[in-house]
């Protein structure tokens, strides 16, 4: 069995599988709406990340170190991308006033959307990656084999760690209430503005109304769609090949239920993470540029991600500790 064959049953048993685990997760463990623990949370987000690692494993173990080390990267800077936008869902469950039993269904469906958009965008970028590759040239002795989609996506990544550097002001303070996921809401559905017991649509006086967690629901459902505009082109600078990339984003956000409400009251935790992922952006970015001569090496490009998060990690703990240490 060649790689593309075997490539095509993986993702159909992944996909298999991922259903399985999402239909577990909705209608056996959380059927009834409630208040996610931290201890419940905690062990929900280990469940994923070892179901993530794992996976690696078996890509390593039937693919070689070079998938691995890609899909590893791939997983990383999804996983390190993901945890700061899970800062974004919780300032939009803050100010829609989002219910505590709530949140997790709300996450759930969100993600279930992401995971058919983010096939969407992965199958497309791969497809147009490989038809914009420019005629081979030489200059000073040097062979240049440019991609025309990966040069702009690498040109634009760089300029997103630049203003993702400098993006932290203010951000406490932002307004969802004209988001493009609810203005869209408002046109197809009557809105009535309560939660109505977590359903998303309600019959008032025979008439149908969309809920106010439909509408929280299309407020996470466009974010994370502008999240996937820095997190999908990011990497393709790893790899492109189609089951790399969506076993890596797929593992990576099914996760994020749980992981957020881990990070829900860790704010201060993280204060040089948005600085770690600036980093990662650009470099991901001037790999892609880069790519035109030359092709780093998968497991290089593992270890520049993971050290960059480790050392933004480490000084925001160390950060936190001397605030907390310092306040008594």
């Amino acid at each position: 069995m060649n790689y593309f064959q075997e490539e095509g049953y993986v993702l159909i048993a992944f996909g298999i599988v991922v259903l399985g685990l999402l239909a577990l997760d909705l209608y056996v463990f959380n059927k009834e709406p409630h208040k996610v623990s931290t201890r419940e949370a905690f062990n929900w987000s280990m469940l994923w990340i070892g179901l993530g690692l794992l996976f690696g494993g078996y890509i390593y173990l039937d693919f070689g170190i070079e998938k691995a080390s890609q899909y590893y990267s791939a997983f990383l800077i999804e996983k390190a991308l993901s945890v700061d936008n899970l800062f974004v869902f919780i300032l939009i469950f803050r100010f829609f006033k989002v219910p505590d039993k709530y949140q997790h269904k709300v996450l759930f469906y969100g993600i279930l959307g992401a995971i058919i958009f983010r096939a969407i965008f992965i199958l497309s970028g791969v497809a147009l990656i490989n038809k914009t590759y420019l005629p081979e040239f030489s200059w000073m002795g040097v062979v240049f084999r440019v991609n025309l989609i990966l040069t702009i996506f690498g040109i634009f990544l760089m300029y997103a760690g630049y203003k993702s550097w400098k993006s932290d002001e203010g951000e406490a303070e932002r307004d969802f209430s004209n988001s493009l996921g609810i203005r869209l809401v408002k046109k197809l559905f009557p809105v009535d503005p309560k939660y109505h017991e977590g359903k998303f649509f309600v019959r008032i006086n025979g008439k149908r109304f969309a809920t106010q967690l439909l509408i929280v629901v299309a407020v996470i459902e466009f974010t994370d769609l502008v999240f996937a505009v820095d997190s999908i082109p990011a990497i393709f600078a790893i790899s492109q090949d189609p089951i790399i990339l969506y076993t890596s984003n797929i593992f990576a956000i099914l996760g994020l239920r749980a992981l957020y409400f881990l990070l829900a009251n860790s704010f201060d935790m993280f204060h040089y993470l948005q600085h770690g992922l600036s980093f990662i952006l650009s470099f991901i970015g001037f790999k892609m540029i880069l790519s035109a001569v030359y092709h780093l090496p998968s497991p290089i490009s593992l270890a520049v991600v993971f050290g960059i998060l480790t050392i933004s990690i480490g000084l925001s703990l160390l950060k936190y500790r001397a605030e907390k240490k310092q306040m008594g």
